[in-house]
C-alpha cells in the first residue's frame, strides 16, 4: 500500500495522465485529435505503455468475464475505430452499479 501511495504508484500515474510530456498523454491527444494508432506509435519512435496496457486489460476482462467499461470503450476506440464520443455516451447511460461488482456474464 505504501509503494502505491508514494512517487512510483500514484506520483507516476498522476504525472503519466497529466504532463504534456509523456508519451501516454501525447498518444492519448493524438487519438483524441483522430490520428491512426499506427502513425502515433511510429511518430513516437517509443513505446507508449497505456496503448499495450489497455490491450492486455481488455483481453483479460474478457477472459475473466470483469464489467469494466472504461478500459473496453478505450480499447475499442483504439483498436476497433470506435467513436470515442458515442463511447462515453453509451456508458453514461449504463445501468449505475456498484464499482465492487463483478459481472460474470
Amino acid at each position: 500500500p505504501l509503494t502505491y501511495s508514494g512517487l512510483s504508484g500514484v506520483g507516476d500515474l498522476i504525472v503519466t495522465g497529466t504532463s504534456i510530456h509523456s508519451r501516454n498523454w501525447r498518444a492519448g491527444d493524438a487519438l483524441g485529435r483522430g490520428e491512426k494508432l499506427e502513425d502515433i506509435e511510429r511518430n513516437m519512435g517509443m513505446v507508449i505503455e497505456g496503448i499495450s496496457t489497455t490491450k492486455v486489460a481488455y483481453e483479460i476482462a474478457q477472459e475473466l468475464g470483469v464489467y469494466m467499461p472504461i478500459t473496453t470503450a478505450i480499447y475499442k476506440s483504439i483498436y476497433e475505430g470506435a467513436d470515442i464520443k458515442e463511447s462515453i455516451l453509451n456508458m453514461m447511460s449504463n445501468e449505475l452499479r456498484s464499482e465492487n461488482e463483478w459481472d460474470k456474464k
